[in-house]
Order: structure tokens, then sequence, then C-alpha cells
């Protein structure tokens, strides 16, 4: 098999980009280790940026996420049972955010891709990248029980974090940033309509919270727990009770209750690998880079590094100038460290580290006292959630 650009991984970032090639006139070849099934039950990330949605508008994507999706044009911030609404339009020129389900991101592109695009290959295991640094790299993949090779002109690893692309690049060449947090999330879904319209994220002394949802009938909520957690060790009464009091407000609002009918445990980690190119091989999202779920950013910087990544070869197509392509991880890099900071303040803002100090508590709750005080203090969380500009 031969192609221009062969991407692994079947997530929303290597989906992405193959429409993006494929509105482009550019020919590629998608390999997803996992069957069609499981991809478009994986439950992850569902916050677009502005930009992600604007993206999947502009690609042709964007029809059901407009129609079913949620536009939510703010979040609160809840600590000394106060609360404060932080306003994304009225501080960032217009912009928002999207609640739409990776889950469904994958279902839309897989559906166009299978359409309209070149070969979708379910169950076919990349097992190496080789040759990156030639002019000739090529994939090795098993596929229908027997290995072939995928010869291509690019090579993108959008294969995650455990994935074999990453691996292709000389460890002599790479540098390695990462931070592994002392706690982690145990999150429920739950059929009940979401008691507020908007995220909320609550700091409390017992631990960070996080009121979110799938749909106007399915929650999604989170609580602080420590690192290794069992999830099968809460049962569903305890963890509503422990939601409802770090939800408390000095108001009349109320925490809806409803069935569980999923738990998890999300561990918290920051991690960056430099540089996120070799020769003809891209890497893109959590195969480069991985940010605490606290700020929202894992989905829409895969979609970023793509987007990066599809300008710069139709620029090269249409100019002949490799600029852009020799860029790409610098240019990607800039927002990447952007998004890792901006997750970094969120996570240190609204969680209580195991054997904080009554000062650095204090702390926590200056900081929050300054964005709802501060417009310019606010402006600078609600630009950041709302989204970095691509490239």
């Amino acid at each position: 098999m031969r192609t221009t650009v062969g991407i692994i991984g079947a997530g929303p970032a290597g989906l992405l980009l193959a429409r993006l090639l494929h509105n482009a006139g550019i020919d590629s070849v998608v390999l997803e280790s996992r069957d069609r099934a499981y991809v478009e039950r994986r439950q992850r990330a569902g916050i677009l940026e502005q930009g992600t949605a604007d993206v999947l508008r502009a690609a042709g994507a964007g029809e059901r996420m407009d129609r079913e999706g949620l536009r939510h044009d703010g979040i609160e911030l809840r600590f000394y049972r106060t609360r404060h609404r932080v306003d994304f339009p009225a501080l960032t020129g217009g912009r928002s955010v999207m609640v739409y389900a990776q889950t469904e991101v994958c279902k839309d592109l897989i559906a166009l891709q299978l359409r309209e695009g070149g070969p979708l290959l379910f169950e076919a295991e990349a097992l190496a990248v080789e040759d990156a640094g030639t002019d000739t790299p090529r994939i090795r993949f098993r596929h229908e029980g027997r290995e072939d090779v995928l010869e291509c002109s690019y090579v993108v690893g959008c294969d995650g974090f455990w994935g074999v692309a990453r691996k292709a690049i000389p460890a002599g060449l790479a540098q390695v940033f990462e931070r592994t947090y002392p706690f982690g999330w145990l999150g429920i879904l739950a059929d009940v309509p979401p008691s507020h319209d908007e995220l909320v994220y609550a700091r409390h002394e017992r631990g960070f919270a996080l009121l979110s949802m799938r749909s106007p009938a399915v929650s999604r909520l989170y609580l602080q727990v420590p690192d290794g957690t069992d999830p099968g060790a809460w049962d569903d009464e305890e963890i509503w009770d422990e939601l409802e009091r770090r939800f408390e407000t000095a108001d009349d609002w109320y925490l809806r209750r409803g069935p569980i009918t999923q738990k998890t445990v999300t561990p918290m980690r920051s991690y960056v690998h430099e540089p996120m190119r070799h020769g003809r091989l891209f890497l893109a999202g959590d195969a480069a880079h991985i940010v605490p779920p606290t700020g929202a950013k894992g989905l829409n910087l895969a979609a970023g590094d793509v987007v990066t990544f599809a300008r710069a070869l139709v620029h090269q197509r249409e100019t002949g100038s490799p600029e852009l392509l020799d860029a790409y991880s610098r240019t990607c890099l800039r927002r990447v460290w952007q998004a890792e900071r901006f997750s970094y303040d969120m996570t240190t803002l609204l969680h209580r580290a195991p054997g904080a100090t009554a000062f650095e508590d204090r702390l926590q709750l200056a900081r929050l006292e300054r964005i709802a005080s501060s417009r310019a203090a606010e402006t600078d969380l609600a630009e950041g959630y709302t989204g970095f500009p691509f490239g």
C-alpha cells in the first residue's frame, strides 16, 4: 500500500486530519488498532474550544454538533459557598465553548471518512514506524491476521501516549517534561438532568469538584480523590453526599441526584515530548503531550496540531516551500506550552494538595478572589478557557 500521509490512530486527531487532507485533495490512509464500535463508544473529554468547533464546521463535520451540542457562554467558580460566573463572550470578543462529547465527534468524522474519504482500516495495529528520518517513511502494521507495509511521504502519529509513533524518534534527540499529581478525578455519569446550565468548578477544603454534562438528560460529575483510588470503593450515596458538600452554596441552589451508570478514576499528569517532529514523522495529540483535564485542553490541543500540519502540507504543495513543515514542532509547542500553563494554573487553583498548609489554602482563595474582582484576571482565564489561536 502507498499513500501521501499515513495516519496512525482514529481518535479525533487522526480522523480530523484525514478530513482536512481529503478536503484539500491530499490522499491519506488511517490505521486504527481498535474496532469501530470501541472507537465510537470510548468516553473522553467533551469541551470544544471556539477554534475547534469552527474547524469542525469548516471541515463539513459540524452539522450534528450544532444541532445537538450545548453552547456554553461561561463557567461558574465556587469557593467559600459563593458563586462567581465568568462570562466568556463579554471578556473575549464573543468566543464561547461547545459541550459535545469526543465520542460524538468521532462518530461524525468516521461517517464522513467512510462515505467520502480515503481508506480507514479498523483493527489495523501499527507495529512500527520505519525510516522516519528519510524521504520514504513507512508504517509496518498487522491487519486481518497478516503483516503489511504502508509506504508514505509523511507519517502522522495520532496514536496516543502508548502508541508506536513516538518510539521512532531517537532517544538522543528527545526531551521529556512531565509532572505527576498526587490526586485524580473520580468521575461519574448519571441519568439526571444537570443541576446547572453551565460547568461549575468548585474549590472546597475537602477537595475539588466539577459539575459537567453530556446532554440535557445526562450529568457528568467529578470529585478530587487520592491518586490510585478504586472507583468501586465509593458507593453511590457516598458520591452524591460528597458532591453535595463540595458544591454547597449560601443560596437555594441544590444538586439533583439520579442513577449512576458509570464510575471511573482519571489520573492527573502533565507531559510534553520535544520535538514533535523527526524527519517525515510528525506527532499530534497525546502522542506528544498530555494535560490534566482541569483546563479542558486535551482534544483541543490535538485539533490544533493537525490543523497546523494540514496547513503546512498545503502550503508546501502550493508554494514548494517546506518552511511551515519545518516549523511544525516550534509552532505547535508554543500553543502546547500555553495550554500546559493554563491547565496547571487551573489545577493548582482549585485542587487541595495533600498536606497543604494554611498559608497555601489562603493563597488559593486569594487567587480566586482576584479573578472574581479583577476584569483583567477574569479575562485571562476566559481567553485561556475558550482557546488559544491555532497555528
